[in-house]
C-alpha cells in the first residue's frame, strides 16, 4: 500500500457463512474514482466496491441525483427498494390509475415505496403489516386501508373490503406464505407479482384458470439501462413533487452489521428501510 493513503472502514467477507463472516476492517484503502465514476451527491442502485463501507466507487449510470430535500440516510433508502417496487408496479404489473393493489408486507423498504408509488399513479391501495406500528406507517404512506396479516381472519377482511370483484394487483413480498391465498384473493386478470419469497409452497393451478391471472416474478437487475433510466426519470418526479419519502427504519453501525443481518433473518414485523450508519 503506497504511503499516505487514505484508508476507511469496511466490511470484508472471506468465507462462506451466516452474519457473523461479515468482519469489519478499518485498514482498507479508499477506492478513487475514475472516468464515469462520479463524486457527487446521489444515491446509487449498485455499487463496484461494496456499499458496507465508508467510501464505495459506481459506475455513472448506476447513480442519481439527490434532491437536498431528502437527506444522505433517505438517500440510502432509494436505490433497490423504489427501482424493485416501480419495476413491479409499472413493468411487470403494468397497473393502471383506477385499479387496486394489495402490498403484502407493506411495512418494509420494498412495501412502503410500492405504497407511495401506487398511490402517486392512482390505485386504490391496500396493505398488510404485522404490527400495530406497522399499520400506522403503511396508513401514512399512501394506504387507503390497511390489515394485520397476523389475525386469523385478516384475509376475509379484505374480501369484504374489496367486494366480489377482488384485487387487481398483489405486491408479494412472502410468497412461500400467502401464494395460494393471493390467487384467491385476485379480481378477473389479475396479477400477483412476487417480490419476495423464502421457499417453496403448493398452490392449485386451477386457481388460476377461471380468472386468466398471472404470478410473474421480478428481478430488479433483469432491468435495461434504459429502463434503468425511465424508472429513474418517474422516481426523481416523485422526490421534486414529495410523494417519494423514504421511511427509515432500524439503523446499525457498520460493527453492528453482522446483528443487522441477524435481525433480518430472524425478526418479523419491519418498519421502514434498515440502513446502515457510518458515523
Amino acid at each position: 500500500m503506497a504511503t499516505g493513503q487514505k484508508l476507511m472502514r469496511a466490511i470484508r467477507v472471506f468465507e462462506f457463512g451466516g452474519p457473523e463472516v461479515l468482519k469489519l476492517q478499518s485498514d482498507i484503502a479508499v477506492p478513487i474514482p475514475k472516468d464515469h465514476q462520479k463524486g457527487d451527491r446521489v444515491f446509487t442502485t449498485s455499487t463496484i466496491s461494496g456499499g458496507y463501507a465508508e467510501y464505495a466507487l459506481a459506475d455513472d449510470h448506476t447513480v442519481y441525483t439527490l434532491p437536498g430535500k431528502l437527506d444522505l440516510k433517505q438517500g440510502a433508502a432509494i436505490g433497490i427498494p423504489y427501482f424493485t417496487a416501480y419495476r413491479a408496479l409499472l413493468h411487470s404489473a403494468r397497473v393502471k390509475a383506477g385499479e387496486s393493489v394489495l402490498v403484502h408486507g407493506a411495512s418494509g423498504g420494498v412495501g412502503l415505496a410500492a405504497c407511495q408509488i401506487a398511490r402517486a399513479y392512482g390505485l386504490k391501495v391496500l396493505g398488510t403489516a404485522g404490527t400495530e406500528e406497522g399499520q400506522n406507517i403503511v396508513l401514512q404512506n399512501g394506504a387507503h386501508e390497511v390489515f394485520n396479516h397476523r389475525e386469523p381472519n385478516y384475509i376475509e377482511k379484505i374480501k369484504k373490503s374489496v367486494g366480489e370483484k377482488g384485487i387487481d394487483v398483489i405486491i408479494e413480498m412472502l410468497a412461500n406464505v400467502n401464494l395460494s391465498n393471493d390467487l384467491n384473493l385476485l379480481s378477473y386478470g389479475g396479477r400477483v407479482i412476487v417480490v419476495g419469497s423464502r421457499g417453496p409452497i403448493e398452490i392449485n393451478p386451477r386457481d388460476t384458470m377461471a380468472k386468466e391471472s398471472s404470478i410473474i416474478g421480478v428481478a430488479l437487475y433483469s432491468s435495461t439501462k434504459e429502463e434503468f433510466r425511465q424508472f429513474a426519470a418517474a422516481l426523481q418526479a416523485g422526490m421534486e413533487i414529495g410523494w417519494l419519502k423514504p421511511v427509515i427504519g432500524s439503523q446499525y453501525s457498520l460493527e453492528k452489521v453482522a446483528q443487522a443481518h441477524k435481525n433480518i433473518i430472524h425478526n418479523s414485523g419491519t418498519s421502514g428501510k434498515m440502513i446502515l450508519l457510518l458515523e
